[in-house]
């Protein structure tokens, strides 16, 4: 009981009420499952990198006590997926860029990729915040005047064939009458390509970049709460609508689509004529976009 509370005061704030309860479930939970808590523990003090992670950063441990990551997930998936995505980047990322990549105090954040909008520098990079840790491990982030202004959060497991997988748990973007504006003059900066396919576009660059076989994303049925629900059970966000119309298809499992790694495109015989010098922009771009992720990732990468 002494760890797990020594644990708990590292990952919550106890001179707030709300997190000395999280504090509290936290550790009754943690000795409810104290077998597989220290195997977990165990698993991460196993390896250099992990061990430093752990020294450092102890969220992933909370992460399995609570009912994260996708609806239904058991203490056992959840700790086989944290388990899975750590020792995968670990494997593949230099230690360093492991670190600089995956820990939450991360000072600069890594950027993949950089352009010029409006006379300003927007960039996307990859990175993990305390908040984001409801929906996954990891997340490819647009930043727009310096704050998150698209992003998908995400976490790296096999999938029932053994494959290397990309689950996304969320993507969350802007909701206010100044954001809309900000994304209609994007959209036309980016030749009629709208801000959340160009941040998963990002993201199917960052899967292919990092070696990983499908994708995954979790459906209105699989989201982990049901904050996207309004209170007369009509959808505030329609997570399939979305999936389905980025090329994805349902699975077995309704809790999830499955996402093409890479975005269909129409040939230019199937785009009007009128729109043809549009879309070869377009496209010009978003091959620019692809190379400079790809160029990225292989510089963290063994």
């Amino acid at each position: 009981m002494i760890k797990y509370i020594e644990l708990g005061k590292k990952i919550y704030d106890t001179s707030n009420p709300r997190e000395q309860r999280r504090m509290v479930v936290f550790v009754l939970r943690s000795m409810w499952h104290d077998g597989d808590m220290k195997k977990l523990i165990a698993f991460f003090d196993a390896n250099e990198v992990l061990r430093k992670f752990q020294e450092r950063h102890q969220f992933h441990i909370e992460q399995v006590t609570r009912c994260f990551f996708y609806n239904g997930a058991t203490f056992k998936e959840r700790m086989s997926l944290v388990c899975e995505h750590y020792r995968y980047l670990s494997e593949i990322m230099q230690p360093e860029a492991f670190m600089q990549v995956n820990c939450h105090d991360s000072n600069p954040r890594y950027r993949l990729w950089e352009g010029d909008f409006e006379g300003q520098t927007i960039w996307a990079e990859i990175m993990m915040e305390a908040g984001q840790r409801k929906e996954g491990c990891l997340s490819v982030v647009l930043m727009y005047e310096n704050k998150p202004f698209y992003q998908i959060i995400f976490w790296i497991n096999k999938d029932k064939d053994g494959n290397e997988a990309m689950y996304i748990g969320a993507m969350q973007g802007p909701n206010t009458e100044e954001s809309r504006d900000v994304i209609k003059r994007m959209t036309k900066w980016a030749h009629g390509y709208r801000t959340k396919n160009l941040i998963l576009y990002m993201t199917q660059a960052v899967a292919r970049a990092l070696g990983l076989k499908k994708i995954y994303a979790v459906s209105n049925h699989g989201y982990y709460a049901n904050n996207h629900v309004r209170a007369d059970r009509k959808l505030k966000t329609n997570f399939g609508d979305f999936w389905l119309e980025a090329g994805g298809k349902e699975t077995e499992d309704e809790r999830f689509y499955e996402l093409p790694l890479v975005e269909s495109r129409k040939t230019m015989e199937e785009v009007p004529t009128r729109k043809r010098a549009v879309y070869r922009r377009r496209f010009a771009f978003l091959d620019e976009v692809d190379a400079d992720i790809e160029q990225a990732v292989k510089k963290i990468l063994k």
